[in-house]
Order: structure tokens, then C-alpha cells, then sequence
């Protein structure tokens, strides 16, 4: 393996933060990196405060938004993976978020 995928593989975050249009995670190594929230549609069309509502899993490597049901890797970030979730798979998200009790 060459060095940048073993330091994809290894990269972990310490922080995240989300904001209305960017992903912006902290690495332990002293990197940022930003990605587009419209890369990650269940982030895109969730509330301000389910998007706060994330745990750092894995030592660091993968970010979980339990509330979303929405796990991302951090080395498929800076690999530049966006959602692989299909369009109905988000269509039936969106709706099932729209009735009542949930």
C-alpha cells in the first residue's frame, strides 16, 4: 500500500462540525477538511439539531448520527465518497420522516 492510502486509512477526527452548507471535520493530525453537505442527503435535509447529534466511533474513523441512521468513514470522506444511498432509499427516508409520531 502506498503512503496516501495508508494515511486515509489511518486519518481519525477529533471534532465535527456542521454547518447549513459544509461537513467540516478535524483531524488528530492537525488537518480540516470540508466537504459539501449536499453530498450527504440525510445531513442535507435534516434538522440543526439532529446534525449536531453525532458520536465519533472507531477511535475517531467513522462519524454516527443515530437520530439519521447515517455512518460515515473518514477515509471515505478524504477519499471524496459521497452518499451511496439510492433515490428511493432517500425518498422512503424522507417519507417516513414526514409522519406523525416520528
Amino acid at each position: 500500500m502506498n503512503t496516501l492510502g495508508l494515511e486515509i486509512q489511518e486519518a481519525r477526527a477529533q471534532a465535527v462540525h456542521v454547518d447549513e452548507d459544509s461537513l467540516v471535520i478535524e483531524l488528530v493530525d492537525g488537518r480540516t477538511i470540508s466537504v459539501p453537505l449536499a453530498w450527504y442527503p440525510r445531513l442535507w435535509y435534516s434538522s440543526t439539531e439532529e446534525r449536531a447529534h453525532f458520536e465519533l466511533i472507531g477511535d475517531g474513523k467513522y462519524i454516527h448520527w443515530l437520530d439519521l441512521d447515517e455512518d460515515l468513514s473518514i477515509a471515505g470522506i478524504l477519499a471524496g465518497r459521497r452518499s451511496g444511498e439510492s433515490a428511493e432509499s432517500l425518498k422512503k427516508w424522507l417519507a417516513d420522516r414526514e409522519k406523525p409520531g416520528q
